[in-house]
């Protein structure tokens, strides 16, 4: 029930577009901008071409905003999490802090398909790379994984160190904890910065897990 509460509540969002043409994808937008395609025919056998064009940098305000093409030109925008009724069903888009983890759409009988990146973009770049390189882009996969559950087992070392660290607190129930291993302000420097490009990899396959990818953000 809440489920379908938060659809009806995206669809609502959505506001009309103003038929502006959609721009091409610049190499320079790769950090900054997401575009999705998606081919559909209508009820008389004419090809439709949606588009969904997500700048990350918009979250500056506060959120990030979606917008959806239709045959290039501006049809509708919605703030993400997004849901835009297209021919057939709906494209729903999410974003985390590294970009998006979904951009979906979802017919009337509940299947689901990930869109199309433009080949240009990050995404674009990342599918492929996979298609000429899989057994290597597992291996990348598996790594972007590796790090981020490292990433959390230290974190959650040092937190439990933190907690328990005041004798008159948490500690006089469970006993003091002290981590072993201790890293120096570079250290987890260094380690914030990995875990976040592992996250924004994943991120560009549309890959996300609340714990992992939610944990570093």
């Amino acid at each position: 029930m809440f489920k379908e509460w938060r659809h009806r509540r995206a669809v609502q969002r959505v506001k009309p577009g103003d038929g502006r043409p959609l721009k091409r994808f610049r190499w320079w937008q790769m950090l900054t901008r997401a575009l999705f395609h998606l081919r559909l025919m209508n009820d008389d056998g004419r090809q439709m071409v949606y588009a969904v064009d997500v700048k990350h940098q918009s979250a500056a305000d506060g959120y990030v905003k979606a917008h959806l093409y239709l045959d290039g030109r501006h049809h509708a925008e919605s703030r993400v999490p997004a849901v835009f009724p297209v021919q057939g069903g709906t494209v729903e888009v999410k974003a985390s802090g590294f970009g998006l983890k979904r951009c979906h759409y979802v017919t009337a009988e509940g299947s689901e398909f990930q869109l199309v990146p433009d080949p240009a973009s990050a995404e674009g770049r990342r599918a492929r790379f996979e298609r000429s390189h899989p057994a290597l882009s597992r291996w990348i996969g598996f790594l972007s994984v590796l790090v981020l559950v490292i990433g959390l087992v230290l974190l959650i070392l040092q937190l439990a160190e933190q907690v328990t660290r005041d004798p008159e607190g948490l500690a006089q129930y469970v006993g003091t904890f002290t981590s072993p291993i201790d890293l120096s302000a570079w250290g987890n420097t260094a380690v914030g910065l990995i875990t976040v490009a592992a996250s924004t990899e994943r991120a560009l396959r549309l890959r996300y897990h609340w714990l992992l990818d939610g944990g570093v953000g």
